[in-house]
Order: C-alpha cells, then sequence, then structure tokens
C-alpha cells in the first residue's frame, strides 16, 4: 500500500504509542501532540483528515468509545513494510526479488 510521507509519519506516531501499551486508545489529538514532539507541526484538522484517509484504505481502524472517536493500525510496522516491498517488486521488477536486491544493491553501492 503506498502512502504519503505525512500518512507514515501518523503511522510511526501511532506505532510508537502501542509499543509502550499495545491496547491504548489513540485519538487524533494524542497524534498531533507526538508528531509536534519529534518536530512535525500539522493543524488538528490536517491530521484528522488524512487519519480518515487511512481509515479509508483499511490502514486504520475507526471506533468510538462515549463521545469520542480513537484509531487503531491494522498492521504492525514490519507488516507495512513487507507489503510495500512485495508492491515495490510487483511494480518495478516484475516480482522479481533476485533482480530487485541487485538493483538496491547496485545504486547503494552495496557490493563490497
Amino acid at each position: 500500500m503506498v502512502c504519503g510521507k505525512l500518512e507514515i509519519d501518523i503511522l510511526n506516531s501511532i506505532w510508537r504509542m502501542t509499543d509502550e501499551y499495545e491496547d491504548r486508545d489513540i485519538s487524533i489529538q494524542d497524534v498531533v501532540d507526538d508528531l509536534s514532539e519529534n518536530g512535525i507541526e500539522r493543524a488538528y484538522t490536517t491530521i484528522k483528515t488524512v487519519m480518515d484517509r487511512l481509515t479509508v484504505k483499511s490502514i486504520l481502524v475507526r471506533y468510538k468509545v462515549g463521545k469520542k472517536f480513537f484509531y487503531k493500525a491494522t498492521m504492525n510496522k514490519r507488516e507495512m513494510a513487507m507489503d510495500s516491498v512485495k508492491e515495490l517488486a510487483v511494480q518495478f521488477f516484475n516480482s522479481d526479488y533476485v533482480s530487485m536486491i541487485r538493483f538496491i544493491e547496485n545504486e547503494f553501492d552495496l557490493v563490497k
């Protein structure tokens, strides 16, 4: 699943918070505050819009407790990374992982 920079920042924020306590209820304000602590200043409405977009993509789920909405990620960081690597392999390397790895090794001069 392709995600933009702010979407990834939001997901990293949620993963960071759930690393501390897996069942934590995470609100939009929690994400705004966490991003702010990490030097990413965005308006509440912007974060809400992006989190709603992630919900439509089924990367987040939204649920209500009382009168407040909370969010949870449907995938952990490793699962999301694996999904992204698979998508990259399909899109650019015809699902040939060996070619993809060789490309990465050559482009980043990883072969000694």
